[in-house]
Order: structure tokens, then sequence, then C-alpha cells
């Protein structure tokens, strides 16, 4: 498949007007085009590398600071239940939004497939945290009734476990087992608060349980300034991240 990409420049060279009996009427008689490929073959510009050279040695001074530590590799896995890098990204995202709302239950706030990369052992970067959650995504508490919190408890169940915190289960045939919320068996008669994402409350890869909450609060916190957040205490009190599996969701 071809990938090269095209500027398209369009020049209208010649413009002929006629007049009616009320208004003028402009009419396009020629169009010149030209088609500039864009590639490898372009040789740089020194005058728009001598433009953004000094920003962009500054961003990459910002983006390249350590504000972290880890003790392991985090992978990025997609067909496990349960990650090392689903339970850091769910743990620290719900520790910092507790600071805004202490009522939160459990979290959800991202699905496996909206953690995007890998984090590394040893160093953590800034930039490290920006491609791992490269969206604007803003976290959300819900206050959800027993069935929403079921729909969403099934939905993590069907999709084969979900990056959660808060939260334990067994999947058994794509269907929750044994479901602990905060230590205590859930209770579908109960309301819960539940942490996620405005993308993944809105529907985002095809979540369930937040169309009909009791309630919404916007923390004005995004998830990855948790993230940041997170890692950035972590290191200031002198420990090293250190994610481990814990079985908070396991599969028969």
């Amino acid at each position: 498949m071809d990938q090269m990409r095209h500027l398209r420049i369009f020049i209208a060279s010649a413009i002929a007007l006629s007049f009616g009996s009320c208004s003028q009427h402009y009419h396009l008689v020629k169009a010149n085009r030209a088609e500039y490929a864009i590639n490898n073959s372009v040789s740089p510009d020194s005058a728009v590398i001598k433009t953004y050279l000094p920003y962009k040695t500054q961003l990459d001074a910002e983006m390249n600071q350590v504000i972290g530590h880890s003790d392991v590799q985090m992978p990025k896995v997609d067909t496990i239940p349960e990650s090392l890098l689903g339970n850091f990204f769910a743990d620290a995202t719900l520790q910092q939004a507790r600071k805004y709302d202490t009522t939160i239950d459990f979290a959800m706030p991202s699905t496996k497939g909206g953690i995007r990369v890998a984090l590394p052992k040893g160093n953590v970067t800034l930039s490290n945290i920006f491609e791992l959650m490269p969206f604007e995504n803003e976290l959300v508490a819900f206050t959800l009734s027993g069935t929403d919190t079921q729909s969403l408890i099934n939905f993590i169940a069907a999709t084969n476990g979900q990056p959660v915190s808060g939260l334990r289960m067994k999947i058994k045939n794509k269907k929750p087992e044994e479901v602990m919320i905060n230590g205590k068996p859930f209770d579908a008669g109960k309301t819960y608060r539940v942490l996620t994402s405005d993308y993944i409350a809105s529907g985002g890869d095809n979540a369930l349980g937040f169309k009909n909450p009791l309630e919404k609060k916007v923390l004005g916190l995004k998830v990855r300034d948790a993230l940041i957040g997170y890692v950035k205490e972590t290191e200031a009190a002198g420990k090293t991240i250190n994610a481990k599996l814990d079985g908070r969701i396991t599969k028969d």
C-alpha cells in the first residue's frame, strides 16, 4: 500500500464575471493544479528547522525528565485478566482520585486497549507517561445503582478482565463470580461510587453501566495527570513503583 502523502495546491488562475439583473455572479473559468509529494526525498528546510529547534530542545529536555523508578517492567498484555500494567494504572488513578472524592468504591479508569504502551523497568520519564496515556481524558466519579454496577461487572467478565482497583472477582464462562468491592461481597441492592474516564463513561470501548448514573462528578483531574502525580509522589517518598499481580481478577 502506498503510504505517500501529498500536498495538493489548487490555484484559481482566472475568474470571469457575469452580471444579472439584480446581482453579480462569479464563475470559475480555469484552475491550475500542482501536486507535490511529501516523502523522504524532500530536503530539510534549514529555515524551518532553525525556527522549531529551540522549542524541540526545550520539549525534549522536559519529556526526558526522570520522574520515578520502577522495580519491574510492565508489558502491555491484553490477553490475560490481570496484568502488572493494568494494576499499576488502576491503582495509581484511584489513589489520586480519592484526594478529590474519598467515597469512591472502586475504579475501572481504562480498558486494556486504552492503555497504549508498556512501562520500562528502571527510569520512568515524563515521556513514558505521555506515551502510556496520550489522550486528554478526564477522571469522573459516578454513583451507580446496583443494577448498573452489575452491568459494568458483567462487561469486565465478558471481556476477560479489565484494569480495576478496589474490585476483585473470578471469571467463569465469561460471567463474574465471587465479586468483592472494597473487601465486601457485591450487593445488587446497594449503590456504588465508581471511578472511570469520560471516554469509558460515554460508551467508549463498548463499556456498559454508565448510561444512567444516579450522580456524576467531574473531578477536574486528567487520567495522565493522576498517573504523573502518583509516580512523582512515590519517588518523593523515596520509594519505587513495584506493581504486583495479586489475583484481583482470575479466570477458571
